[in-house]
């Protein structure tokens, strides 16, 4: 990867001319940086070294790589260097109108949508004797638009997961510029698939080394589910024997029923044998026929848990199902990728939460889910655009309170300390003035020993921000909540508040 071609064009300006028109890859406009503040995705460093006249950025990534920006909330990765984007851009004066073609189109299809784009360009400017002497400055070869073209779809293909553009104020993801790549079930299944495949073939050591590892096991199990084979079962068994060891898990109920849903109600001890490992499990694998049942009742059985929680088909499983797993594996930039790009598509939306029996209610626990998602992956700005929006929909004062102590312990922990302020006054309003009868209690439990520490944090972090007055202030607040709760709920509290107030004498 270098950028030698970038260099000449700094150098002259005759050819630095002729690459912003007719090729559209202007420097003069890297001055101007892109329509609106981004970033990436991953967290990596961003320079701007051109534009073009449609508002679109080239950027240069920590790699080396060039992601190219549109103005239309597109972008992707166009080349693994300068040069070779540059090359692009003056091979393929068009190409943007390429980056859905792919070398399997064939030849004739590739040549003549290049042919159209570039005969409407001819119409306005030259390109033919500019891109020839450029070519020829800068050290190109004479590349075929079929060359080109499949390049540009193996560089459009890297963008995912770790050259994702994001607005940097409203943290959305701009959409994939080309293709779409293959879908998250099919990448983190494809290691479940491989195990699997062993297994069937009898590989021994497979045997012991999948069933001892929880990972391989969970996506061994889930490969099973949507590759059901009748010569399983014996296989199934051993998976669900140490499955076990994990508790009740999706996957132990997965391979319970895989199992059940062969009859042999020869399994019907090995059955009642896991659910009873522990409490968790006797609870997860309920409505289990008993010992002595017909292979119908446990066909019946199976059949009805795998109808309502599990199927066939990778694409019907939660989101939720394919970034653990993936996250599982290592693949923490394809899960933090999808999960974004999952919150984005709510925000976009929001009809997408009603509930199918009951179409004016939100189901909004999937944000919860998003927001908890992106705080264990550590990134706190996604996981406040979920809280917030999560916050925002909630109608119970007591899910209102709840939603909004967790909402300022995030917007704590990311430093937005005054955010922070706001949004405990609002659970301070909503606790005075709940507007139901959901809150009656709320003195005498977690919540308000929750609420109440949350306060003192807060305060604390103020303190240490050497923000006294407003410490002070929001100290005070603290001492009410806490005087309101029940000498109980106030026990865990008081260390903290002693701590608190010594804090703020301190700083004062």
């Amino acid at each position: 990867m270098t950028d030698h071609a970038l260099r000449l064009l700094r150098q002259d300006r005759r050819l630095a001319e002729l690459a912003a028109l007719p090729f559209g890859f202007d420097l003069d406009r890297a001055a101007h940086g892109h329509v609106e503040e981004v970033r990436l995705a991953s967290g990596g460093p961003l320079e701007t070294v051109a534009g073009d006249d449609a508002g679109g950025t080239y950027f240069v990534c920590a790699d080396g790589s060039v992601l190219y920006a549109d103005s239309e909330g597109a972008a992707g990765i166009i080349g693994s260097s300068v040069d070779e984007a540059l090359e692009l851009v003056i091979g393929l004066p068009g190409w943007r109108g390429c980056t859905r073609l792919s070398p399997d189109d064939g030849e004739e299809k590739i040549l003549a949508c290049v042919a159209e784009t570039e005969d409407e360009i001819r119409e306005y400017y030259g390109i033919d004797e500019e891109r020839a002497e450029l070519r020829a400055a800068l050290g190109f070869p004479d590349r075929s638009p079929v060359e080109l073209v499949g390049r540009l779809r193996a560089a459009l293909m890297r963008t995912e997961p770790d050259f994702v553009l994001l607005n940097a104020d409203e943290g959305c993801a701009y959409d994939r510029l080309g293709p779409a790549g293959p879908p998250l079930w099919e990448t983190v299944l494809a290691a479940g698939r491989a195990n699997l495949a062993r297994l069937r073939e009898g590989d021994h050591a497979a045997w012991r080394e999948v069933a001892e590892d929880p990972v391989r096991r969970r996506i061994t199990l889930r490969a099973a589910q949507f590759d059901r084979v009748e010569g399983d079962l014996e296989l199934l068994r051993h998976l669900l024997r140490h499955e076990t060891r994990s508790s009740m898990t999706d996957e132990l109920r997965l391979a319970a029923l895989l199992v059940g849903l062969r009859g042999d109600t020869g399994d019907l001890p090995l059955l009642h044998e896991v659910r009873e490992t522990d409490f968790d499990t006797a609870c997860g694998l309920g409505g289990m026929p008993e010992p002595g049942a017909s292979a119908d009742e446990l066909r019946q059985w199976a059949r009805e848990l795998d109808e309502s929680i599990f199927g066939t088909d990778p694409s019907d499983e939660p989101v939720s199902t394919w970034t653990d797993l993936a996250r599982d594996q290592g693949m923490t930039e394809l899960a933090r990728v999808t999960l974004i790009r999952e919150l984005d598509r709510i925000f976009m939306d929001q009809s997408a939460l009603r509930r199918p029996d009951a179409p004016r209610t939100l189901a909004t626990a999937p944000l919860s889910g998003l927001a908890r998602d992106f705080e264990e992956l550590g990134d706190l700005p996604q996981a406040l655009r979920a809280q917030r929006l999560y916050a925002a929909l909630q109608e119970k004062g007591w899910d209102r309170v709840s939603a909004g102590y967790t909402l300022a312990r995030l917007e704590r922990e990311a430093d937005e300390l005054s955010q922070a302020v706001d949004s405990l006054a609002a659970v301070r309003d909503v606790l005075a003035t709940p507007g139901d009868d959901s809150l009656g209690y709320w003195q005498q439990v977690n919540l308000g020993r929750f609420i109440a520490e949350e306060h003192y944090r807060l305060t604390l972090a103020l303190a240490d921000a050497h923000r006294s007055e407003e410490a002070r202030a929001l100290l005070v607040a603290a001492d009410a909540v806490l005087g309101e709760l029940s000498d109980n709920a106030a026990k865990g509290v008081r260390e903290l508040a002693e701590r608190t107030a010594a804090r703020v004498r301190e700083v004062d």
